[in-house]
């Protein structure tokens, strides 16, 4: 009897410590968020994608937070995107049609795509197109000052197909256009490589944008806005152009400009479209009234000098916006450090200066980086690399496709702070959205926090990674 009651003692005593550590320690449960997590990694194993788990209700802990608010409220963008040169329209065209149907809608389709929203377009040849042309093109010693030639017939071939192609993915699209020389019978050294418009022929050239922007509308392909002149400090790329600061300023305020009026265009004029180690060139053309009142602002390239002098040109003259326009991969790339950097100083630090797009160079190339020009870029990387019908995305793919997805026409920039390890730029979306881009600028893991008033969240990302947050 003795031993039957220590043997229940021994059961129940077993039996109440079982029932008591079920109780203490229960199966942990993931707590889920409503917010999408987008994840880019250096060594591509994520690629833009999309994250199930990683991201947790904001927590007590010391790490960095960034605190987003939509009281204070910045520029509202007009889009992210790319340069379809004219070497990029004709490996598009070349596709099969379902290949490049797929690639467009990819591309262009705020649906099913990635929603790029803002493209750049040469007027005439720039670099990389096979060969050099502008739209006006005559034998050696013959001028034509009324345009009786001018045409935009070299882009029947294939820029303005895929143009109407993208347009009628996304109506909405913008398109800014540069000429990278005038015809070579307008300039100083009768060369498509540096020279000068001459005088006499500003005028002429002011009428050469009118017939352009009109012949683009009458192929039902508005453009939104131009650029005086790609990189007008550079005298050495082909085809090329050199104009000085005094030079752009007559160019607009006593001929373009007016002109513009007087022909009812309401196209953008946008200065510069160079390096931005030069602010005052935008700067001192701005300080001239008669010329400000035909510009909407001026458009940089980072090539040279600091991103933040973007809001050195936008603090001196408030009242004008300022664009990022250009900045080319070099082929064949390095992906971690491309899209560190490129997510750093344009997507975030190009956003967080006041700029109104971000745009990299350029959309497509083949595997050879071809087509360009006898003195075009031989290294730049296509965001794509088209081979027949197979694409390769690249590192500025992804870079754009982290904005554009998620960040449409018509957002505006918010308030966010940021740090060196952890830059980051926020937006409030058409619809109501928040969405926060963050990249992890260290070698290391990092945890933080982002405090967003629908739904603080906490995670972490990998050394060199980059997330865009959506709520």
């Amino acid at each position: 009897m003795l031993k039957l009651f220590a043997l229940f003692i021994i059961i129940t005593i077993t039996q109440s410590c079982e029932d008591t550590t079920l109780k203490t320690y229960p199966p942990p449960e993931i707590e889920q968020v409503s917010a999408s997590f987008y994840l880019t990694t250096p060594d591509k194993v994520n690629l833009l994608t999309k994250q199930d788990n990683g991201i947790f209700p904001i927590r007590d802990n010391s790490d960095f937070t960034i605190n987003v608010s939509e009281n204070n409220t910045y520029q509202t963008m007009d889009g992210f995107g790319f340069t379809l040169t004219g070497g990029s329209a004709t490996h598009i065209n070349a596709m099969s049609s379902s290949a490049k149907n797929e690639l467009l809608q990819e591309l262009f389709s705020i649906e099913n795509g990635i929603g790029v929203s803002y493209l750049r377009i040469s007027i005439g040849a720039s670099d990389l197109d096979a060969n050099v042309f502008s739209y006006n093109d005559l034998a050696s010693g013959q001028t034509d000052v009324n345009l009786t030639n001018f045409s935009i017939s070299p882009d029947n071939s294939n820029l303005i197909p895929v143009l109407k192609n993208i347009i009628a993915i996304n109506p909405s699209i913008k398109i800014l256009a540069t000429p990278w020389s005038a015809p070579t019978w307008m300039k100083t050294n009768g060369n498509s490589v540096g020279g000068k418009l001459q005088n006499q022929y500003y005028a002429t050239y002011a009428n050469y944008f009118v017939k352009y922007v009109k012949a683009m509308q009458n192929e039902g392909i508005k453009i939104d806005a131009i650029t005086v002149q790609n990189e007008p400090e550079n005298p050495h790329n082909n085809p090329s152009m050199l104009m000085e600061a005094n030079e752009q300023k007559d160019f607009i305020g006593n001929h373009l400009g007016p002109l513009f009026v007087s022909n009812n265009i309401t196209t953008k004029i946008i200065l510069f479209d160079h390096n931005l180690d030069n602010p005052n060139y935008p700067i001192s053309i701005l300080n001239d009234n008669n010329v400000k009142q035909y510009v909407a602002g001026s458009a940089f390239h980072l090539y040279a000098g600091t991103i933040d002098n973007m809001s050195f040109v936008k603090n001196a003259h408030p009242d004008k916006d300022v664009y990022f326009t250009e900045q080319w991969v070099q082929a064949p790339g390095d992906f971690p450090s491309d899209i560190r950097w490129h997510f750093r100083e344009l997507i975030i630090g190009a956003s967080r200066n006041w700029s109104k797009t971000v745009l990299e160079w350029n959309l497509a190339a083949d595997p050879e980086n071809k087509p360009y020009t006898n003195g075009g870029c031989t290294e730049c990387l296509g965001a794509v690399t088209i081979d027949g019908n197979n694409v390769t995305r690249n590192s500025a793919f992804y870079i754009i496709a982290h904005a554009s997805k998620y960040v449409p026409q018509g957002s505006v920039r918010i308030e966010s702070n940021t740090s060196l390890e952890l830059p980051n730029v926020a937006f409030k979306t058409p619809d109501g959205k928040i969405v926060v881009i963050v990249l992890n600028n260290t070698n290391s893991q990092k945890s933080f926090n982002i405090n967003v008033p629908k739904e603080p969240v906490s995670l972490s990302l990998s050394g060199g990674s980059v997330a865009s947050l959506v709520w």
